[in-house]
């Protein structure tokens, strides 16, 4: 079953870091009314360094908010015995989300004086863009860890000699193993990986390597045909040479 694995525990945390990247950026766009620029920080920063808050900081403080009530509600508001667990695991995810919104801002900060000296800068908090904090939970999908279903006063490593060290707040939480996508499973809609298309050269994801799960590939080669070299011939038409090309295409085995 997909519920509560690694990919669940991913999908929870981009979901919400997601939810509050776009609200706060609409903020501080002025799109709505609720919300603006992180006030909080005006009249502040250090005269002797020469610099201060201004511009518009992206306030999360609202984006995070209304994560949490939008998100977390609904989850809140489920029941059942099993349920629990899940359910904790669940809301920590969603946090792990918000958390990495809120460890990844920036300070961004514009110069003023004659000649470009700088004498005195201007500086403003700024969220990370949207790719770096989904490679940071990436990062942490990679490196999550099994909980045990069975839950206490508080979420628990599974691993028994492990459970002394503390789980973060960033940290992504599963508790059931993820099936085998490399093989076809109608009854969990697994589609496996044979006859896709993988490329041979790469190390990434689309690799026939990894795409793969080691089992090889097959290569057949591909005719195409296509009109090239159009020139237009006056008057009136357009003339073209029937290119043929060979390439050659790899799939899973």
């Amino acid at each position: 079953c997909f519920v509560g694995t690694k990919e669940t525990a991913f999908i929870y945390a981009v979901t919400s870091a997601g939810l509050v990247h776009s609200v706060t950026r609409s903020c501080s766009a002025g799109n709505m009314t609720e919300c603006s620029c992180d006030m909080s920080l005006r009249h502040g920063g250090s005269a002797s360094e020469g610099w201060h808050w201004g511009g518009c900081s992206d306030d999360i403080h609202y984006g995070i908010s209304f994560s949490r009530k939008f998100l977390d509600g609904p989850i809140k508001n489920i029941t059942g015995k099993n349920g629990s667990g899940l359910v904790a695991m669940n809301l920590h995810n969603n946090e792990a989300g918000r958390q990495a919104v809120a460890k990844l801002m920036s300070v961004d900060c514009r110069c003023h004086g004659v000649s470009g000296s700088c004498a005195v800068k201007t500086c403003w908090k700024t969220m990370s863009s949207f790719e770096k904090i989904g490679r940071f939970l990436k990062e942490k999908y990679e490196n999550s860890i099994q909980i045990s279903d069975r839950l206490k006063k508080k979420l628990r490593r599974k691993e028994k000699s492990q459970r002394k060290i503390p789980i973060g707040k960033e940290d992504l939480l599963y508790v059931n193993k993820s099936p085998n996508y490399c093989v076809e499973d109608q009854k969990l809609g697994i589609p496996g990986t044979q006859g896709r298309e993988c490329n041979r050269t790469s190390e990434g994801p689309d690799g026939c390597n990894l795409l793969c799960c080691g089992r090889g590939y097959n290569t057949h080669v591909v005719r195409h045909v296509e009109r090239c070299e159009c020139k237009f011939v006056w008057c009136c038409y357009v003339r073209c040479r029937r290119c043929e090309t060979m390439t050659d295409v790899h799939t899973c085995k």
